[in-house]
């Protein structure tokens, strides 16, 4: 049994390991909000330098890949539709990483993740291996989860924080009215389509609500920006070395590791919790 301690006044002391913790999570927010700050700084750059503009939203038609992701999107929903039944066991995006509560506090938005700039999300990948297949054959792909957006979740107004990447949403699972589901990017709104790609400069001030009484899902992917010789070797550098410490600095890979643990328990056990 853990030993609580006080002071003289009766007030609850932390622990050492505690404090610890406290310190490690404070410094690792620190830490990504200046990287953040570095990001921003060469955004001018970056937007000269693409190769299809600097605007809100792009035409997937200038991106030959996205008619084969349109294609097969009905494998990935057939994936999805598996795990559904497990969404209560699905992390909320806060509790992986825990930098991201100022845009999220409650279970409205769930990730189930497949890539973050350099982690591999192995038992995600295995239960959903057309999924996987399909993420392979985009250029460029960062980070990839299945994202999750609950009746009545409504995500803030917010931006990226780097210009090297563009977002893509495969729309997976809409409910209806349509037109009550939608995102903001800039001074533009647009609605999802099931088996349609949308791709997004997220740098751009955005905001995404779900005002119908289903659940919205989406296949969520970032990209390298198409950018022009030499930027985008450049921009290619820049993502390794300065964009991969986001990992472990928000504590992803630990807190996702810990999640698989208990929930492939639970998918062992052949009943999802209620």
């Amino acid at each position: 049994m853990q030993k609580i301690e006080k002071d003289l006044f009766g007030r609850v002391v932390e622990s050492e390991t505690q404090q610890q913790q406290g310190l490690l999570l404070r410094t690792r927010i620190w830490l990504y909000q200046f990287i953040q700050n570095m990001f921003f700084k060469f955004e001018n750059f970056i937007g000269r330098a693409s190769t299809y503009g600097d605007h809100e939203f792009f035409d997937p038609k200038d991106f030959p890949w996205v008619g084969a992701v349109e294609a097969d999107w009905r494998k990935v929903r057939a994936e999805l539709d598996a795990l559904l039944p497990y969404a209560a066991n699905i992390p909320a995006f806060q509790e992986l990483q825990p930098a991201q509560k100022a845009l999220t506090q409650d279970d409205g938005w769930k990730t189930f993740f497949f890539y973050a700039y350099g982690l591999k999300a192995r038992g995600n990948c295995r239960r959903c291996p057309e999924t996987t297949k399909l993420l392979k054959q985009i250029p460029g792909m960062k980070t990839a989860f299945f994202s999750i957006l609950a009746p009545g979740k409504h995500l803030p107004p917010h931006r990226g924080p780097w210009k090297g990447v563009l977002r893509l949403h495969l729309a997976l699972l809409i409910p209806e009215p349509a037109e009550m589901c939608a995102i903001r990017v800039g001074s533009q709104t647009r609605h999802w389509q099931e088996g349609k790609v949308m791709i997004f400069d997220d740098t751009f001030e955005h905001e995404a609500w779900n005002r119908t009484e289903g659940v919205r899902v989406i296949l969520f992917v970032d990209i390298m920006r198409p950018m022009r010789f030499p930027a985008n070797v450049i921009n290619s550098v820049f993502t390794s070395v300065i964009a991969m410490p986001f990992v472990p600095l928000t504590g992803l890979a630990g807190n996702y590791l810990r999640w698989e643990k208990r929930f492939e328990a639970l998918v062992n056990q052949g009943a999802p919790a209620k």
